[in-house]
């Protein structure tokens, strides 16, 4: 899985904001914030191939967290992504 193209993460109001470029990403009826660790994500993988694993390993790296519970969020963000077309 890779993030799409035409999606970049900026910091807006010390909130971190996933801007849309090109007119096929423009939607202009939601906005989509990241937490601190999707975040963290989002910039460790964006422009690589990518799966749970993968970024399960990423948030142990880098947060103190158990490989069940860094599994489970790193599936659920996937999802997240792949339903706002983040990802695929």
């Amino acid at each position: 899985m890779k993030i799409n193209e035409g999606f970049e993460l900026r910091m807006i109001c010390g909130e971190a904001v996933i801007v849309a470029h090109g007119r096929q990403n423009i939607d202009f009826s939601k906005i989509i914030s990241l937490n601190e660790s999707a975040a963290y994500l989002w910039s460790n993988v964006v422009g690589k191939d990518f799966d749970a694993p993968m970024l399960a390993r990423l948030l142990m790296e880098e947060y103190d967290v158990d490989e069940a519970t860094a599994l489970r969020d790193s599936a659920k963000v996937i999802e997240d992504w792949r339903a706002a077309g983040l990802a695929g």
